[in-house]
């Protein structure tokens, strides 16, 4: 017999949990950390070499992803974050399913930089199970990341839905 669970019985903790299981299957994934702890996670943080996550062109040192996926009350679905880190150039870039910005729909790619949002667009909103919605926007981070321009030290996206 399978059995398969459905994501209402996932809880952030067990989820969080099966995460770093799937980005060790991701090329340049390393180190994983928990925070606060791995007794009671609430993000998991992975340091990226950046030439085998995106492409060897892309110039910069080091960088993270950060995920966190949680379940608000009186939400019919799950909420999360999945962010792309440049310390160096103190720069995000992510996927945001959450209550935020509810003009773009549930979802939205938002870059910050310097602290301060400069960028956001609407993003398909993906039902299904948090494990495959992971998969996907991890395998469209790195065109995103690439679709990042810079003009005048100030990082921008294209105009375009991911």
């Amino acid at each position: 017999m399978i059995f398969l669970a459905g994501r209402d019985r996932y809880t952030q903790r067990t989820l969080l949990r099966d995460v770093p299981d799937r980005l060790t299957r991701e090329a340049g994934c390393e180190t994983v950390r928990y925070r606060p702890s791995r007794r009671r996670p609430r993000y998991v943080i992975v340091d990226v070499d950046p030439t085998l996550f995106l492409s060897n062109s892309y110039d910069v040192e080091n960088a993270r992803l950060e995920i966190r996926f949680w379940y608000p009350a009186g939400v019919d679905r799950e909420y999360y974050r999945i962010n792309w880190v440049e310390p160096n150039r103190n720069l995000m870039l992510g996927f945001h399913q959450d209550g935020d910005h509810p003009d773009l729909g549930p979802c939205h790619i938002q870059l910050n930089h310097e602290d301060t949002p400069v960028d956001r667009h609407g993003a398909t909103f993906l039902d299904a199970h948090p494990l495959s919605v992971l998969d996907d926007r991890l395998q469209q981070l790195p065109s995103a990341v690439e679709a990042m321009r810079w003009k005048n030290g100030t990082p921008s996206l294209p105009t375009w839905p991911v």
